[in-house]
């Protein structure tokens, strides 16, 4: 891990070049824990609610590839080390979730977003600019983050069919593990963000989860 040693700012860009394509090549990512869904069965569905269902996993997938940006650009900028491990250690977590998502689409027989590239770049900036400020700023933006993220988990939970289990079982962990990133984040000191903030996150959000449903 990048922690248990130092590393130049060129090892770090470098460092930041190798998760930027593993996140976005397809089958790139290796989760450090299996997915939830395989201890699950299957279902079929017909073409419509298959249909539905991988554009919800779309959605949950491209929120992931945000969510990776937006940690690996605050931890090049974060200021304090403990910081930076933070954003790393969540950005682990946060690898399950893209890996899970990602296997699940292609169970589906869809494909991740095109757009990926596009969200990856403009959340790691979002991320590199919050941990310039400062790191209140940047954890709390994570905390804001996450907030938004489990809104938008509950929502996809009430969508997906009952029988549904595999695909259940993928969110239902991701949101357990977002809560947490997101109590930690003010736990360590994150600022906490004033709901018309939060309110242009959520339009942000939107326009993120629309295009990519069936993009």
């Amino acid at each position: 891990m990048a922690n248990q040693r130092h590393y130049s700012p060129i090892d770090r860009l470098l460092l930041q070049a190798d998760t930027a394509l593993r996140t976005l090549l397809p089958f790139s990512g290796q989760p450090y824990r299996p997915s939830p869904a395989i201890v699950k069965p299957d279902a079929q569905f017909d073409t419509d609610t298959t249909r539905h269902v991988a554009g919800l996993m779309r959605i949950n997938h491209t929120g992931e590839v945000c969510a990776q940006g937006l940690y690996q650009g605050q931890a090049l900028t974060a200021k304090l080390p403990q910081v930076r491990d933070a954003m790393e250690h969540a950005a682990e977590e946060e690898i399950d979730h893209l890996a899970w998502c990602e296997q699940r689409i292609r169970q589906l027989g869809s494909h991740p977003s095109v757009l990926n590239p596009l969200f990856y770049g403009l959340s790691f900036g979002v991320g590199a600019v919050a941990g310039l400020i400062s790191d209140k700023v940047s954890l709390g933006f994570v905390a804001a983050t996450e907030d938004q993220v489990c809104k938008h988990l509950d929502e996809h939970l009430q969508q997906l069919p009952a029988e549904d289990d595999k695909s259940r079982a993928i969110l239902e962990q991701m949101r357990s593990d977002e809560a947490e990133h997101a109590v930690g984040a003010i736990a360590a000191g994150g600022y906490r963000f004033p709901a018309p903030v939060k309110f242009g996150m959520s339009l942000l959000a939107k326009v993120m989860t629309k295009s990519t449903y069936r993009i």
